[in-house]
């Protein structure tokens, strides 16, 4: 495994419990990111891939809005904490640096991107493509910046060895477009955040 790969796993297990403490009521803070999720969920059709899902909290968001949804996620803990915590869903362990599952209505990736190199954005979006079917729609939700910030501790002060890549809008589209999607709207978040529609 990669030396990221590894660092992210590690690091997401270490912190998995306090993570899941300090987000699951976060969404409900954030008006236009939640509408931003009902809006995915109202146009999305078919199965949806909850990709970097964590302890499962928007997986479970996605189910209540009435999508078929799972999820999977690179940390072991994170997924042993989701199926515990909603075991009505489906869980496992997986990358999105390796190919998905195919014949999917949308792909939702929400702030997992961010621990991705530059240099593979391209190859996980080529795996979101060859994943969804025609008109499928994605949904990738990242920090806005342009630097790569080496974090080493964070949700109840557990130690952590993960970079978080920040990057502009523009670039992310790029990525897409390159890959076979159509970028049908960018939303700015504040000043830190945003979320781009594509469809394939």
């Amino acid at each position: 495994m990669n030396d990221w790969l590894a660092d992210t796993r590690d690091s997401y297990d270490t912190v998995a419990t306090s993570y899941a403490e300090h987000t699951r009521e976060l969404l409900d803070q954030l008006p236009h990111l939640l509408a931003a999720l009902r809006l995915f969920a109202e146009e999305v059709r078919g199965p949806v891939l909850d990709v970097g899902c964590g302890p499962g909290d928007i997986t479970a968001r996605l189910a209540a809005l009435g999508v078929d949804a799972s999820g999977i996620d690179l940390s072991p803990g994170m997924i042993a904490l989701a199926r515990s915590t909603h075991p009505a869903l489906r869980f496992e362990v997986g990358s999105m640096t390796e190919p998905l599952p195919g014949g999917l209505g949308g792909i939702l990736c929400w702030w997992s991107l961010i621990h991705v190199p530059d240099e593979l954005v391209p190859v996980v979006f080529g795996h979101f493509r060859e994943a969804v079917v025609p008109g499928g729609l994605v949904q990738v939700g990242f920090h806005v910046g342009d630097r790569t910030n080496l974090k080493t501790s964070g949700y109840g002060g557990h130690p952590m060895r993960v970079n978080v890549h920040l990057r502009p809008p523009e670039r992310v589209a790029g990525w897409l477009r390159e890959a076979g999607f159509v970028v049908e709207a960018q939303w700015l978040l504040g000043d830190d955040g945003a979320v781009l529609f594509a469809r394939g």
